[in-house]
């Protein structure tokens, strides 16, 4: 038997909420597509049954793009959140520490695609929401890649990638060596437990059918 990791991150919302919603929404502008395609934990640690605003958090998060993979720290009796679609958080897992949202990711040039001409090592962000983007390297586990368009690295993607923010659907994701922690389009993602296995390790493309990511290998 093997298993695999992947990143989510946590959101821990503190009251005001009105207050709490209004500086997620200058952090999302300073990065555009930072939330795209991740798994979030939601964490109600700091929230009380009667916290104002609490039956509305869970839908301004969906207007907001963002995928609530399980919720945390509250409890399912609390009638603010008898409305909610609850997912138990998964088990396990361990923090990483904060994380804080790029201000100053790699700026491109002016062009529809941008060509990375180096591996992109873990901890590093590429957001380019304007094109493709286009990896001559390899993808390290803990990095990722966000595009608008599609997003083509020409060696190993074990770190995250995330293409077609922005709504759009006909973009695709193109690997020489699928082994990804996450990949995501349009907002429809994939854990490493959920790809097509014969895929993982290959050559291999992703795509989105529906509301379902497909792979294909490659030849």
């Amino acid at each position: 038997m093997s298993g695999r990791s992947f990143l989510a991150l946590t959101l821990t919302p503190e009251a005001p909420l009105c207050d709490w919603l209004a500086a997620l929404d200058h952090q999302i502008q300073r990065a555009v597509g930072f939330f795209a395609g991740k798994p979030v934990i939601l964490d109600l640690s700091m929230m009380q049954a009667d916290t104002p605003d609490l039956p509305h958090l869970l839908p301004a998060l969906k207007e907001r793009g963002i995928r609530v993979l399980g919720i945390e720290g509250g409890e399912r009796s609390w009638p603010a959140v008898a409305e909610w679609d609850w997912r138990e958080s998964p088990l396990g897992g361990r923090a990483s520490g904060p994380v804080s949202i790029p201000e100053d990711e790699m700026t491109p040039p002016a062009h529809p695609t941008l060509v990375v001409e180096e591996s992109v090592r873990s901890g590093q962000h590429i957001i380019w929401p304007d094109g493709d983007v286009v990896i001559l390297g390899a993808v390290s586990s803990g990095a990722e890649v966000t595009a608008g368009g599609s997003v083509h690295i020409y060696g190993a993607l074990r770190g995250r990638a995330i293409a077609g923010i922005g709504g759009n659907a006909q973009a695709r994701i193109y690997t020489r060596n699928l082994a990804a922690e996450l990949v995501a389009i349009d907002g429809f993602y994939a854990t490493a437990e959920e790809m097509d296995a014969k895929c993982i390790g290959n050559p291999a493309q992703v795509m989105l059918l529906g509301e379902t990511l497909v792979f294909k290998t490659l030849p």
